[in-house]
């Protein structure tokens, strides 16, 4: 009698075990921008000025606009500038820098993943 016991127990451990030991099921769903701005010579461009936003089009007319979601920031010293976001989607990038007097700019699209880093260069020119 004691050799059941012994074995349902044994099931019970190795099943409490392997329920609590395995990866959560939860998936990383979080969608990460790494933006680089270089200038035309790939020199990185600290200070530049990167805006994401997403345009929208109205299905009746040709009209568009921005929408809320919409994020901006500086670029470091070696000119990135990172962004996490809930949920995919494909922003505009713009991006700005000041030299002196004169203002350069440079744009790009970027697709955001789920549970991946997108990384995208932008030319400022």
């Amino acid at each position: 009698m004691t050799k059941p016991i012994a074995m349902v127990f044994a099931g019970f451990f190795l099943a409490f075990f392997l329920f609590f030991s395995t990866p959560s099921c939860k998936r990383n769903t979080e969608c990460k921008a790494s933006i680089k701005c270089v200038d035309s010579l790939n020199s990185p461009l600290n200070n530049a000025s990167v805006q994401l936003f997403a345009v929208v089009k109205t299905p009746t007319s040709s009209v568009t606009y921005t929408a809320d979601l919409k994020a901006n920031a500086n670029t470091d010293g070696n000119g990135e500038v990172k962004f996490t976001f809930k949920l995919p989607a494909i922003y505009d990038i713009r991006a700005y820098y000041t030299l002196g007097a004169k203002t350069y700019s440079g744009a790009g699209l970027i697709k955001l993943e789920e549970g991946k880093t997108i990384d995208k260069v932008v030319t400022v020119r």
